[in-house]
């Protein structure tokens, strides 16, 4: 496609408000385009379960061209030209329009995915945040000169962007997960191509307009819309030199089964079954607000989700007393009024799958506590909703211990001792994070070490900043986002090296 847009069509019309369904279409080398097959699929609103808009479905063909328009221009476009010092004000821009539009962002995501509008409103807010660091890395890239056994040669490298990067988002924080992406890609001058979840697609294509309003050039940031269809074509696709893909263990395997069959590379960030474990000398009181955020303030609908409470045996029946009883109180409703403490399950599916899962565990031995089904919604009879969910499990081979739901799904197991909990916090293929609640500071740092995850939350939990790094041990993910370490998963390195002396070399003798 050329910027004279040979398939433009009529711009995006979305309209927020529900009343009548939003028309989007892909965002391409700054165009607004239809799929090339003119097909589209339908998006639902949970909180309702009725229609909400209507995508483009794109297929190889359509990612073809948003893979070759930010080739392009990665290549050949004023982003190609810019210093690393303006490239990295631009990304700051960008954050600022962003932030300018958090309602927006927010409403979009609210009424797609069913999480709270003021969640989602606080991660669009701190996209600018994600984008001031990662602007104001990207003049701090540096290569370095390598001492050499010969004086007459110099050695010194480079770090170059490796090209296209394409971003597969899930539905759950697609602003908040593309930033953790595109950022550090984009501040390391590569272009990308995000295929967001066909469950919440509208806000990416939000964030390409505002990009573009804030100065980046056309072709650097696309969007393709679809289904998994297109998320194949792009991990398949020869000028994609990088995925970084967030979703499921069993997608990311398959991911990196695509790109390394190519011999390309991926940032995978993939489930979690988080422990939060619970000593008796801790802060009862706000560890049980540790515990209930972790789990039901997303509705479980998140990666590093707390959904193995692990408590010390002497406080075990106390706590979970409690925890079942403010469990309960939760106020379910529209997610995007400020009186909603958890809004419905994103999609049918994944509500049939957090049943399912409840009673395979029941069926296994485990114990129903709280919750369980699909409440009575008068206002929202066709919502997605299921109840704060608090199941008790002592058998560590129960299924729902072992298996990821992303959903406000529960455990709850007692403990004797740090050894015991050690091994039942690591008794699962996952890694991605866990918590730790006490008062025992030494007692926090062994703890520290010894769980086998990428992030240990101490007295507290789902906390996340811009600067500091994020991914998972064992099947929870490959690489890391955040922090410099992020910035470098989207250079390579190129080793030159200079002969200083005129003399004339031996053709035949290896200069090692």
């Amino acid at each position: 496609m050329s910027r004279a847009c040979l398939i433009e069509t009529t711009s995006m019309d979305s309209n927020p408000s529900g009343t009548t369904p939003a028309r989007y279409q892909n965002h391409i080398d700054g165009c607004a385009v239809d799929a090339l097959a003119g097909e589209v699929f339908d998006a639902v609103n949970p909180t309702t379960g009725g229609l909400w808009g209507r995508f483009a479905n794109s297929l190889a063909p359509d990612v073809d061209l948003a893979v070759k328009a930010a080739d392009r221009a990665f290549r050949t476009s004023a982003w190609a030209s810019l210093s690393p010092t303006r490239r990295g004000r631009l990304l700051m821009r960008w954050g600022d329009e962003i932030a300018n539009s958090a309602d927006l962002i927010a409403r979009l995501e609210s009424e797609q995915n069913g999480k709270l509008m003021s969640e989602l409103r606080s991660m669009a807010r701190v996209a600018q945040d994600w984008l001031y660091y990662f602007g104001g890395l990207a003049d701090k890239v540096q290569g370095a000169v390598v001492p050499s056994e010969r004086p007459s040669v110099m050695n010194y490298t480079l770090r170059e962007p490796m090209g296209v990067v394409g971003v597969i988002v899930p539905w759950n924080s697609p602003t908040l997960v593309i930033m953790m992406a595109a950022a550090p890609a984009l501040a390391a001058g590569n272009t990308v191509v995000i295929k967001p979840s066909e469950v919440a697609s509208a806000s990416a294509i939000e964030l390409a307009r505002l990009a573009e309003r804030a100065g980046i050039p056309p072709g650097v940031i696309n969007v393709v819309t679809g289904l998994r269809e297109a998320g194949e074509a792009l991990v398949d696709h020869p000028l994609v030199a990088k995925i970084n893909f967030t979703g499921g263990e069993n997608a990311g395997r398959s991911v990196a089964a695509g790109v390394g069959r190519r011999l390309a590379s991926c940032v995978l960030e993939l489930g979690g079954k988080s422990p939060n474990i619970v000593f008796a000398d801790a802060n009862l009181e706000a560890a049980q607000a540790g515990v209930l955020s972790g789990i039901f303030a997303a509705a479980g609908q998140s990666c590093v989700a707390g959904s193995r409470a692990y408590v010390q045996r002497s406080v075990y029946d106390k706590f979970v007393q409690q925890l079942v009883q403010r469990a309960q109180a939760i106020r379910l409703g529209d997610p995007t009024q400020a009186q909603t403490q958890m809004g419905p399950i994103a999609t049918l599916t994944q509500l049939e799958k957090d049943e399912s899962m409840v009673q395979r565990a029941i069926a296994q031995g485990a114990q129903l506590l709280c919750g369980g089904r699909r409440p009575a919604m008068a206002q929202f009879p066709n919502g997605f909703f299921f109840e704060p969910t608090i199941v008790g499990v002592t058998d560590q081979r129960n299924f729902l211990i072992q298996n990821e739901v992303f959903g406000p799904v529960l455990t709850v197991t007692p403990f004797d001792d740090v050894d015991d909990v050690i091994d039942l916090a690591n008794g699962t293929t996952f890694g991605l994070a866990a918590g730790v609640w006490t008062r025992d500071f030494g007692r926090a740092h062994v703890m520290a070490r010894r769980l086998q995850a990428g992030t240990i939350w101490l007295n507290t939990y789902r906390t996340m900043g811009f600067s500091s790094p994020f991914g998972g041990y064992k099947s929870s993910g490959i690489g890391r986002q955040n922090g410099i370490d992020a910035i470098y998963q989207y250079l390579q390195t190129k080793s030159v090296w200079c002969e200083l002396s005129e003399e004339v070399q031996d053709p035949f003798v290896v200069k090692i």
